[in-house]
């Protein structure tokens, strides 16, 4: 068994591309920086920050192309993609993508300026699922095995 899972929560670098195939699907991509600050051996404070390209499809593009701006907070959730081509000189070259399947838009009220827009991405990429039991027990502390 093998798992691709990616969570990135950061800051959304320059507002998304949007483009349109041939058949209509839209597609979004934008860079994602994610920081980490921490304490250097001589008492400074230092910041490392992580650029992602990301790349979100239908209809989690077409809720970026209308909400997501540069500088605005993100949760990402997706899958490591990395593909090649060839540069004009005839090198080649590799590309690593996060392919998002659930995006949050996060932040405070002010600059959320659409509420519904999480669970509007999330219903529409996220595949239906069998509704779980209710574990949370009776009151009584028997284990069912």
């Amino acid at each position: 068994m093998s798992i691709n899972k990616v969570i990135l929560v950061g800051n959304v670098g320059k507002d998304p591309e949007i483009r349109h195939l041939d058949s209509g699907v839209a597609v979004a991509t934008f860079t994602l920086a994610t920081s980490e600050t921490y304490t250097a051996k001589n008492g400074d404070k230092v910041t490392s920050t992580e650029w992602h390209n990301i790349v979100l499809w239908r209809g989690l593009a077409d809720v970026a192309e209308k909400y997501v701006k540069k500088g605005r907070q993100l949760y990402i959730e997706g899958r490591i993609r990395t593909r090649s081509y060839e540069d004009k000189e005839g090198q080649k070259k590799y590309v690593t993508e996060i392919y998002g399947d659930v995006m949050k838009l996060l932040g405070n009220r002010d600059q959320q300026s659409a509420p519904h827009a999480e669970q509007a991405s999330r219903a529409e990429f996220k595949p239906p699922v069998a509704e779980e039991p209710d574990f949370q027990g009776t009151g009584d502390d028997d284990l069912p095995f």
